[in-house]
């Protein structure tokens, strides 16, 4: 049995990751640490909340006291890392709360791991891993050709990519310092059910069915590379189960589209199976965002070449599939918009 923390796990990517998980593997347990701001969603996790495989605990993971109370109370022996404030925006409006999530969050559970995990002869116990889930942002931009590799060097430009790639660092060092057991992946643009609709594919799906303006950055030609959650999960898995320690991975889905392209196919999409008053006359061009990358596009190959991993879902059928959802779920995504969704969490464990 491995007993596995998830941190952000009511998130977009962490809710998928642990619904894949739980269905995949018979001999996980997961502790889901979340400390449910605006983007934590405990609906997500509905069909899982009473699986004998899975806890949930509401925590900040900079509150070392009760995450080191779950080490010992759960024996953990895995920690992922989903744990972050997210939304480039919201960054420049406010880099500490990013600093302090991304930065010091990190540090506290690479610390606590390093702690718990201590074989009391300088290593480490068998079989424990850390694993840091970053993202390709942490590079900085692409020019219009070539890729990300793990040995580009790190340029990041906005406080939220600072962050962690700060972040990054700080969990390498405790492989290079301590030989800790940690493992970073590296991912592209993830889209798939469950993305908070502040970003640009579920925003432009809510805006699509609510006839308001499209908001594109400038011209709208930023290139990044798209990459289906599933997809993504997968990859984290096999990380976490065959990654060689200390290494970087890099997760893409060589599904490089501009964001005006995303946009456009979005709808299209509604206007061809929902709504046919949806057109491009909706698009609102507006000023680009500071600092704003040009273009990603992350080279997977050293992951296809060492763990087997590629990404199954091509952008075409992705696409489809996360509108369908979305389409589907028009409850969930009105929920989310109003705030109604965080009061499930008070109907559900206010009185536990």
């Amino acid at each position: 049995m491995r007993n596995v923390i998830v941190t952000g796990g009511a998130g977009f990517i962490g809710s998928n990751f642990i619904l894949y998980e739980l269905e995949k593997d018979p001999d996980i347990f997961i502790v889901n640490v979340d400390k449910l701001t605006y983007a934590g969603n405990l609906e997500n996790l509905k069909s899982v909340e009473n699986d004998p495989r899975y806890v949930f605990r509401q925590l900040d993971i900079c509150d070392a006291e009760e995450i080191a109370k779950l080490f010992d109370e759960y024996d953990i022996d895995t920690v992922i890392n989903f744990a972050a404030e997210s939304h480039v925006d919201r960054s420049i409006e406010d880099p500490m709360v990013f600093i302090r999530t991304n930065v010091l969050g990190t540090a506290t559970l690479l610390n606590i791991a390093k702690e718990k995990w201590s074989d009391g002869k300088g290593g480490f116990k068998e079989g424990v891993r850390y694993l840091q889930v970053s993202t390709d942002e942490v590079y900085g931009s692409l020019g219009p050709e070539g890729f990300f590799r793990e040995d580009t060097p790190l340029d990041p430009h906005s406080p939220y990519s600072a962050s962690k790639a700060s972040a990054d660092m700080i969990t390498k060092s405790y492989y290079d310092t301590f030989k800790m057991p940690i493992n970073i992946t590296r991912c592209s643009n993830n889209y798939g059910p469950y993305q908070f609709p502040e970003k640009l594919i579920p925003l432009m799906i809510n805006n699509c069915l609510n006839h308001k303006d499209l908001p594109v950055y400038g011209d709208g030609l930023q290139i990044r590379d798209w990459l289906y959650v599933e997809d993504h999960c997968k990859a984290i898995d096999l990380v976490v189960r065959n990654g060689v320690v200390g290494q970087v991975y890099n997760i893409g889905g060589h599904n490089e589209r501009t964001n005006l392209f995303i946009v456009n196919s979005v709808i299209s999409y509604i206007h061809d199976h929902k709504d046919e008053s949806v057109d491009d006359g909706l698009i609102k061009h507006v000023t680009d965002r500071k600092g704003h990358d040009r273009r990603y596009g992350i080279d997977p190959q050293k992951i296809k070449d060492a763990l087997g991993w590629y990404p199954e879902t091509p952008f075409e059928r992705g696409i489809v599939k996360t509108i369908e959802w979305y389409l589907n779920n028009e409850e969930w995504i009105e929920d989310v918009v109003s705030g109604e969704y965080q009061k499930y969490y008070e109907s559900m464990y206010d009185n536990r």
